[in-house]
This record gives structure tokens, C-alpha cells and sequence, in this order.
């Protein structure tokens, strides 16, 4: 896939057969708006005006399109969140069930037999036995003082599956790039387009040479607290950097082309679902991802350390 530099993929092909193709949208009854920052919806030019993506990921042509007012989670689905929801169901992840998932090679927490081997295409990713949400960089380590870190290791499924229990659902890829931008039209990031503010880190990117010396400029090698950085003008939390989200369209770096202007949805089939805003791990040199207008995919049943989730829903909601 295009963000194989970001994202690894380790998953469960398997597993395509038995869950859910079609993104979850709960019924009006069940909707419910805890931690949701309401969202204007409007017209906006979604894509990139700059020139700056990889052709190969579809970010143009810009294109207007419209969006009923709607309701966004204002950080991603945190551990503390997510173990709420594995409590409540006995949910048991993709990750879990595979037994082994990707963790960056310098964050590795891990006896040396338990990481079984680099990935091909992308050596810094290292293929973990035991690395899952509890366990985000390995057996070894723990989410013990992570609660308010976004959870990792989470499939496209997982993540459908938190959404029916919560009562909310993925945002479509447009939703997500209107909610991203934070009421600034045109830009580059959610607070304009230059990446430093004054000089001052605004979110989780990469600082150094990729991928052997982070000189951990931000304060972080891996994740950061889902509210470490002040929040876009929407009231939404790094919504660019710290991990990638998936977001409920298939993804096809053509759709621009032939996107309908209203409250579009993304293809009808495909085999990976978008992936949107970056991860700790994005750097100029290589993936320029951390934008609003990026976009990028994997397939659904793929998990690593660096790809969340964040929900959406619908209004209006019944009182």
C-alpha cells in the first residue's frame, strides 16, 4: 500500500471472510455524543491545493464537496476507552487472536524470541509475538501508564466493533478532512501552513534522520497523550500526527475524480480502507502524510503500533 512506510501491515486475510464489509452506522435510538465535539458541516475544497502529496495516493484533483452538520469524537479512542469496551463485551482483537503485530524497531519491549522477523518492505517495522493494545511495543511493556494514550493495534474491524458497542460510528473521508482542518479552508495543517507555530511543536511527527535517531524534539518517540497538543478550531485533537485513523471508505487513489459533490462515501468495494492524519512515526524526508489533505490506505484487518481511531456520528440525535 502507498503508506507501507507509515503503517506496517500485519494482519489476518483470513479473517476478510467472516467480518463485516459494510461500515457500521447506528440506528438514531442508539446514538450517543459522549466526548463529541459538534461539526458545522458547509461546502469546503477537499484535497490538496499545494502540490505536496505522492501522486499515487489520489489527493487531488480539489474538488467541492458538502456535509450536513454532523458530530466528531474530539481525541481517538483511548486505551482507557477501548478497555471500557473490551470489559463491557469480552471483545478479543484481531492482533490478539493472530498473536503477533508490527512495532517500530526502536520501541520494541520484547525478548529477543519473540520478535520473529522484519517486515520486507519495511525493515524499521519489526513483526512481534505478543505486541498488542495491551501490549503496544511488545510483551514487555504495558499500558499500565498509557490511559490516555490513543490505542494501537487496532484493526479497521476492531474498530467497527467498538463503534456498535459505543453507540457511534467511523467518520467517512471527507468528514474527516472537514473535521481535520478545524474551519480553515485551504491549508496545509489544522492551524495553517507552516509545520512549526513560532517554534513550537503543534504536534507528533518525527523530528531527525528516519529511521535511526529521533532527536525527540516533541517529547516523544512513540505516542503522546491524545490531548498533548492544542486542539483545531472544530475543538478536535491532533487530528494530524500520533497515529493514523481509520476512517469508513474503501480506498482508491482515483475517487477524487469521480467523487459526487454531497456527503460522499468512498467506493463501493476495494481492498483497503482509507487511513487518515499520520502517525508518530511521518517525516518529510519520506512521508509527508502529516497533512490534512493526505491520505493513504491499508487493508482492514491490518494492526501496528501507529494506527487508531476516532468516531464520528450522525445528528440529529434524539432527545
Amino acid at each position: 500500500m502507498s503508506g507501507a512506510c507509515c503503517a506496517a501491515s500485519v494482519g489476518q486475510g483470513d479473517l476478510l471472510t467472516i467480518a463485516p464489509a459494510s461500515p457500521y452506522r447506528p440506528p438514531a435510538e442508539r446514538r450517543t455524543t459522549r466526548g463529541q465535539q459538534p461539526v458545522p458541516g458547509g461546502a469546503f475544497a477537499m484535497g490538496d491545493p499545494f502540490g505536496d502529496g505522492d501522486p499515487a495516493d489520489g489527493e487531488g484533483p480539489v474538488h467541492e464537496v458538502t456535509l450536513a452538520p454532523y458530530l466528531v469524537d474530539e481525541t481517538t479512542v483511548t486505551n482507557a476507552q477501548f478497555a471500557r469496551f473490551v470489559r463491557a463485551t469480552g471483545h478479543v482483537t484481531e492482533a490478539e487472536q493472530l498473536g503477533v503485530s508490527a512495532v517500530f524497531h526502536l520501541a520494541v519491549e520484547a525478548a529477543r524470541g519473540d520478535v520473529l522477523h522484519r517486515l520486507d518492505t519495511t525493515p524499521w517495522w519489526l513483526a512481534v509475538k505478543g505486541a498488542d493494545w495491551r501490549h503496544p511495543a511488545g510483551p514487555r511493556s504495558s499500558i499500565g501508564d498509557l490511559p490516555h494514550h490513543p490505542v494501537v493495534h487496532v484493526t479497521w474491524y476492531d474498530a467497527q466493533a467498538y463503534c456498535r458497542w459505543a453507540g457511534k460510528r467511523l467518520l467517512t473521508e471527507a468528514e474527516w478532512e472537514f473535521a481535520a482542518r478545524g474551519g480553515l479552508s485551504g491549508r496545509r495543517f489544522p492551524w495553517g501552513d507552516e509545520l512549526h507555530d513560532g517554534g513550537a511543536w503543534r504536534l507528533n511527527v518525527w523530528q531527525g534522520e528516519f529511521p535511526l535517531r529521533n532527536t525527540l524534539d516533541d517529547g516523544h518517540l512513540t505516542t503522546a497523550p491524545v490531548k498533548a497538543y492544542r486542539p483545531n478550531g472544530y475543538g478536535l485533537f491532533q487530528t494530524v500526527g500520533n497515529v493514523w485513523e481509520w476512517c469508513a471508505d474503501w480506498f482508491d487513489p482515483t475517487y477524487y475524480a469521480a467523487s459526487p459533490t454531497d456527503d460522499p462515501r468512498g467506493p463501493e468495494h476495494g481492498h483497503a480502507r482509507v487511513m487518515r492524519g499520520g502517525s508518530y512515526l511521518c517525516h518529510d524526508s519520506y512521508c509527508n502524510r502529516y497533512r490534512v489533505a493526505a491520505r493513504s490506505g491499508s487493508t482492514p484487518d491490518s494492526a501496528s503500533a501507529n494506527v487508531g481511531f476516532r468516531c464520528g456520528n450522525s445528528l440529529p440525535i434524539p432527545s
